[in-house]
């Protein structure tokens, strides 16, 4: 047998956790090599960049998309479990669970918007079929998908940490973007600073400063007006003008209106904002792979 494809892959996944058990990803490798009964050649086949077992990368990916539509959830690193929707997904798909199977889920397809719009290069263009695309078109198309995953993950991550563990990766983040690098930034809430959680000191002095506030709220709670007012009064109280208002979930329109309207300039920085610097700046994700592209150099053989 031929190592199966991720979308294959997909509800033999999903029914092997179906008891409910939370299980390591990488035992999930294992047993579906030995379900497709794949000999030791097919097992030891290793992707073209030679730094993962194809049936592991493909194992891989059908958790990532399962993820992404809410049938299986992480509850820590490393570890899977079947979620409700899982278990109803099971029963309402006998035969395959595949991509157009988790177009039914909100989640995915909010998965499939970042897909979309992921800035993988300068200009947007539709995507071909796969017979028509042409090498870079495949890349592109793959790059996109991995960003938008990634980025899914990493603000679930995100929504894990404890309220003092996400002010620390937002003082993180904001290092790796270049803050403070003349003066420093540093967290505050711990010392009770009421309305600030870090502040940016732009110079050694400290006189160039931005306040910070860091909120981890669910993915679908919307900050509303009177959260910004009252964050623009904490850094009046500071004597402050600029401040950076964080947050895994989403603000309303009257958030919006409230940050432009007041003297102070605060920046609002919702969920899906944050998940893609996290990404950029590499923050609690790693480089999993590079490609090379070649072509050839018409110019050099014309001077030949």
């Amino acid at each position: 047998m031929t190592i199966p494809d991720f979308q294959t892959l997909m509800r033999p996944v999903l029914a092997h956790l179906e008891d409910g058990r939370t299980r390591r990803s990488r035992d999930i490798k294992d047993a579906m090599a030995d379900q497709f009964d794949l000999t030791e050649a097919e097992r030891a086949a290793m992707l073209p960049s030679g730094r993962q077992r194809t049936i592991d990368n493909r194992v891989g990916w059908a958790l990532s998309y399962l993820t992404q539509a809410g049938l299986v959830a992480k509850p820590s690193r490393g570890q899977v479990v079947i979620s409700d929707e899982g278990q109803a997904a099971l029963s309402a798909n006998p035969d395959r669970i595949d991509m157009k199977t988790l177009e039914a889920y909100p989640s995915y397809l909010k998965f499939r918007e970042r897909t979309r719009k992921a800035p993988t290069s300068q200009t947007t263009v539709d995507t071909p079929p796969v017979a028509e695309a042409t090498p870079s078109d495949l890349i592109e198309q793959a790059v996109s998908t991995n960003r938008a995953a990634v980025e899914g993950e990493v603000l679930q991550s995100a929504l894990a940490l404890s309220p003092t563990g996400f002010e620390d990766l937002v003082i993180r983040l904001l290092e790796r973007m270049g803050y403070g690098k003349a003066g420093s930034v540093e967290r505050t809430s711990a010392s009770g600073d009421a309305g600030v959680d870090g502040i940016i000191s732009q110079d050694p002095l400290g006189l160039d400063r931005i306040y910070v506030q860091a909120k981890r709220y669910a993915e679908d709670r919307t900050i509303d007006r009177p959260r910004i007012h009252e964050f623009a009064g904490a850094l009046l109280g500071k004597q402050g003008d600029r401040g950076v208002f964080i947050t895994t979930s989403r603000f309303s329109s009257g958030a919006r209106q409230e940050a432009e309207r007041i003297n102070a300039r605060i920046e609002l920085i919702d969920g899906s904002r944050l998940a893609e610097l996290l990404v950029a700046y590499g923050v609690g994700v790693q480089v999993e792979q590079t490609v090379t592209l070649y072509r050839l150099d018409e110019d050099f053989f014309d001077t030949l």
